[in-house]
């Protein structure tokens, strides 16, 4: 007696292990140290009081090794301390954006692309004119305007970022509402907000999920440039972006001060596009 094939649908962990993408694997595990890091480093700090406004004058340009692993810098902190804690700030400016310009975005693409007509054409237009300006030079432009501070790098991001999901949800919302499943709940009577939200939402998010883990990189980028220029978050907040700022002129003596933090950005900024190319990969296939 022979045994009956499983069906497809049946897969073991190992087969489902096997069909992951190794690029988004690498991508989430790297990540995911840098997030576990950032939530830890209360606890994992050795010198948890220099994430805030604590100095050492006399423990001042340390070089790496010994008891400071990273060094210190100009005022006596440790660097490995407030690269963990720069973290947790780099990494809530990134979340926070994301959510914001996620939410907004994909909320009037949605709208557009179901809807249509004059709804469609005055969304679209709106997101033609934020997009017309370069992103960078835009929140440069509103984060000279508004008090530096981390919200305000928050706000500046997220205001140029929506319309690139605005744009790309309406052309994915457009497509869906024009199939069967969608046409046979119209011929139901199902109302228009339901439709949306049961039909049309959940079949439009997969490619803003993978622009959203794209865009990480890019938001830690854009933040570290704003603070590096003085808009962004201000002393003592740890951010990788104002220690490299602070580091720079001591980059040819005090080398640690500026690399380690530049270092971070890199890591996490590499991490996020490696775990985005994964899952685009994966879900073209």
């Amino acid at each position: 007696m022979t045994t009956p094939a499983l069906p497809l649908y049946r897969r073991t962990p190992l087969r489902r292990l096997a069909g992951v993408d190794r690029l988004a694997v690498a991508g989430g595990v790297l990540l995911g140290i840098v997030v576990l890091a950032a939530l830890l480093a209360p606890w994992i700090a050795p010198y948890p009081e220099d994430g805030g406004s604590a100095t050492h004058p006399l423990e001042a340009l340390l070089p790496p090794g010994g008891d400071h692993w990273f060094g210190t810098d100009q005022v006596g902190r440790d660097v490995f301390s407030r690269v963990l804690f720069g973290a947790r700030t780099s990494l809530f400016i990134a979340v926070a954006v994301l959510a914001v310009s996620g939410v907004a975005g994909v909320a009037l693409g949605v709208v557009a692309g179901y809807a249509g007509g004059w709804a469609r054409d005055v969304i679209m237009r709106v997101t033609d004119v934020f997009l017309a300006f370069p992103a960078l030079l835009l929140s440069l432009a509103l984060a000279v305007v508004l008090q530096p501070s981390v919200t305000t790098v928050i706000v500046a991001i997220a205001i140029t970022w929506w319309p690139w999901y605005a744009r790309l949800t309406a052309s994915v919302a457009a497509s869906v509402s024009t199939r069967g499943f969608v046409d046979s709940a119209r011929c139901l009577g199902v109302p228009a907000p339901l439709i949306v939200l049961r039909h049309v939402l959940p079949n439009s998010l997969t490619p803003v999920l993978v622009q959203l883990s794209l865009d990480g990189g890019g938001v830690i980028l854009t933040a570290a440039a704003l603070s590096y220029l003085g808009l962004g978050a201000h002393e003592p907040t740890p951010e990788w972006g104002l220690m490299v700022q602070q580091g720079q002129s001591l980059f040819t003596t005090d080398w640690w001060v500026v690399t380690f933090p530049g270092l971070a950005i890199l890591v996490t900024a590499f991490a996020f596009n490696v775990l985005g190319e994964g899952l685009r990969a994966r879900l073209a296939r």
